[in-house]
């Protein structure tokens, strides 16, 4: 995402945003200029992106209603038709919303349904700016027949910082809520702007400068960033003429017995990745399986737990990714437990979390920090239902709860996939395309993962490349994708990173 020409991470919470805004205040730019700036931005962006027309603007009482006076004034300045819908009474608002409320002299009137469905026609647009990144409660419904005419209407809609009636902290829906083309928002991207629903409802996003300094951002210390090369490009593996198989790591990824498709996708990917050799450990009946795959992947026979522990006593094999395809059982969990004993890293996906769905703190006694669970939705809640059943706390704090519990890194998957580390420090994914929802596409990530905790990557920040490398390669292919195409678009993503 990018703000003032270059690429921004952090991602806030309101708390924090208003933190930034009383910090901005301390060296010494004054709250209603801050307004006065947001209402320029945002008018600019009305004039350079819509034709000139009649325009309807409804505003709260407070700062987010005060957005709304400004950019009323600004654009009735400019020539366009202005009027202004208000909740309630303007003597109502406070502080600078009523001195923005003020300085408007224009058309004004109360919002009621009868009206909006009456002075809404014609217009070329409409601005939101009823509720800002405060709002923490169900919309009355009053407001909400307003909310559902303006989306029935079709007409663009901006919204002023955050669409109304999206909770700025999860993104979630607060019974009702403004679907905008277009939200504006300030200094840095808030999560309900990237956690669904609130990601779609916000359209199109902008970031706007304001007049708050940068400097602001280390006073505030993020601990939630939007994923980007920026983050991690420079801890990436990238070869070296002085490299060898072994110095790129060897990982081994336990294959199943009947789902054999699943550990070849993943291995697969380990290996277009850049891991140095990459080996399937399974049964002698589907070890032949696993030869015919590629000729540059490895396969070993484990017919019984003293078989593996014979395979991975070869200290040279340093990442295991087990899950894809083994199924759920308890010689499965014995396998996983076995592959944490040695304190390697370990990454475990599909029926690796599954298998311990009755006994999860058995687990978690085994996990270590350098070990990634990645869990969809449905495992997440198998492992850790007490976290899933938490309505009053968003996806990312789940997540972190989640790693804090396991004592290792998560990878909560979905269109908004969080990486979270159990110190709190968390990762949004945001560049996953819609046709990622396909069979073995998670088994492709886990092996891009495993592939760079191969090549001495920590797990952490190869969990959160793994899984922007995923999505480019998938936006890469577009319609009619099937996860056995995205091992092969991984190059063409590196090479996009590497310039």
């Amino acid at each position: 995402m990018k703000y003032k020409n270059k690429i921004i991470t952090e991602v806030l919470t309101s708390e924090q945003m208003y933190r930034a805004d009383f910090l901005a205040s301390k060296n010494g730019i004054s709250s209603y200029q801050l307004m006065r700036n947001a209402g320029k931005r945002i008018a600019r962006e009305i004039i350079k992106k819509h034709q000139k027309g009649r325009v309807l603007i409804l505003c709260g009482r407070g700062n987010n209603g005060g957005d709304g006076f400004v950019v009323a004034r600004l654009l009735s300045a400019r020539g366009w038709p202005v009027q202004v819908g208000i909740l309630k009474s303007l003597k109502k608002m406070k502080d600078d919303a009523l001195r923005a409320s003020e300085e408007w002299e224009g058309v004004t009137f109360e919002l009621s349904l009868p009206q909006l469905k009456k002075r809404i026609n014609g217009c070329s647009v409409v601005v939101d700016a009823l509720f800002g990144i405060g709002l923490n409660r169900p919309v009355k419904e009053n407001i909400k027949g307003l909310i559902n005419a303006i989306n029935k209407s079709e007409i663009p809609c901006v919204s002023i910082d955050i669409p109304s009636g999206i909770d700025a902290d999860s993104g979630k829906i607060l019974g009702t809520a403004i679907k905008a083309n277009e939200t504006i928002s300030f200094f840095r991207p808030k999560l309900g702007h990237i956690l669904f629903p609130g990601r779609e409802y916000s359209g199109n996003l902008i970031i706007s400068d304001i007049g708050i300094p940068d400097s602001v951002i280390q006073k505030i210390k993020p601990t939630i960033f939007l994923n980007s090369p920026k983050l991690w490009n420079k801890k990436f593996p990238w070869p070296s003429y002085q490299d060898h198989k072994y110095s790129r790591g060897h990982a081994l990824v336990m294959g199943g017995e009947e789902m054999t498709g699943a550990a070849r996708l993943a291995a697969r990917a380990c290996l277009r990745i850049g891991s140095g050799l990459v080996t399937i450990a399974a049964n002698k009946s589907s070890s032949k399986i696993y030869k015919m795959e590629m000729p540059e992947i490895l396969s070993v026979t484990v017919d019984s737990l003293h078989d593996l522990k014979k395979i991975i006593s070869d200290k040279r094999k340093n990442v295991f990714l087990v899950g894809p395809g083994i199924g759920v059982s308890r010689l499965s969990s014995k396998k996983v437990l076995l592959l944490l004993s040695k304190k390697r890293p370990c990454v475990l996906d599909a029926d690796a979390i599954s298998a311990f769905k009755d006994s999860p703190k058995k687990l978690f006694k085994s996990v270590f920090p350098r070990c990634v669970l990645t869990p969809h939705e449905g495992e997440f809640a198998r492992l850790f239902p007490k976290i899933a059943k938490r309505k009053n706390i968003n996806k990312v704090a789940k997540c972190v709860l989640a790693a804090f519990d396991a004592n290792g890194v998560v990878l909560l998957k979905g269109s908004d996939t969080v990486i979270s580390r159990p110190d709190g420090l968390s990762v949004v994914n945001c560049n996953a395309p819609p046709t990622l929802a396909t069979a073995g596409s998670g088994d492709v990530l886990a092996g891009i993962i495993t592939g760079l905790i191969a090549q001495g990557m920590n797990s952490f920040d190869a969990s959160v490349s793994g899984a922007w490398i995923h999505g480019e390669a998938a936006k890469l292919f577009g319609p009619g994708l099937v996860a056995d195409d995205l091992p092969n678009l991984i190059p063409l993503v590196l090479k996009k990173i590497d310039g």
